[in-house]
């Protein structure tokens, strides 16, 4: 495959209510006005395994967090090689994949319960599959985070606590400095309009398919 119809894997990352999910579908929507074929997608999954997972996560199922992160990681295999739309085969075949969480997600979330290193290690196996292009990571201050979920509804999981999203901010840069050596990571500030973020966050990703001379 040519640089040029090369797929690309981008993951965006950040604490609850940083603004994730929104950016992704402006991104996708400026890449689809270049011509370019954009798969979005989420973690977890709305699969078997991802919908157990956010059974847990609201309290509907009682668990335990070593077994949030096996299945997180379990998840996240299924959605990197399943034959009819896994990550893997849309990048095969050409597309921009735009991911809300990845691993990433699991090293700052379980960290606040299990060793970094286990959480890490557990995740081994997809990293070997498939590393991102890039991680963007939209970096806003938690207590503008949780004013944004307080406001946009009335049930919350249980990460989405103020001390909880602190923590979560802290082992994500932890994370990135341990991995500084393996992963592209980009820094994006999130505490400013949706429109400054979205043309950074732009900016990167064309960076990252700079074989292509559609934009």
């Amino acid at each position: 495959m040519s640089e040029k119809n090369k797929g690309r894997f981008i993951v965006f990352e950040g604490i609850d209510g940083s603004g994730k999910s929104t950016q992704i579908k402006k991104i996708s929507k400026r890449l689809a006005g270049f011509g370019y074929n954009v798969y979005s997608t989420f973690e977890p999954t709305d699969g078997p395994i991802g919908s157990l997972i956010r059974q847990m996560l609201s309290g509907k199922l009682a668990t335990d967090q070593r077994t949030i992160a096996s299945l997180f990681a379990a998840d996240r295999t299924d959605h990197l090689v399943n034959q009819e739309n896994g990550i893997g085969l849309k990048v095969h075949q050409g597309e921009i994949v735009l991911c809300d969480r990845y691993y990433f997600s699991s090293y700052a979330y379980h960290a606040q319960h299990i060793d970094m290193k286990w959480v890490i290690h557990a995740n081994s196996l997809n990293a070997d599959i498939l590393r991102p292009d890039v991680t963007i990571f939209i970096d806003v201050d938690p207590d503008l985070c949780f004013e944004r979920i307080k406001s946009s509804r009335n049930n919350f999981d249980m990460y989405e606590k103020i001390d909880v999203m602190k923590k979560v901010r802290a082992n994500y840069f932890q994370a990135f400095d341990t991995l500084k050596d393996l992963e592209k990571i980009i820094i994006i500030d999130g505490n400013t309009t949706m429109e400054r973020v979205e043309d950074r966050i732009f900016n990167e990703v064309k960076k990252i398919i700079k074989g292509d001379s559609k934009i």
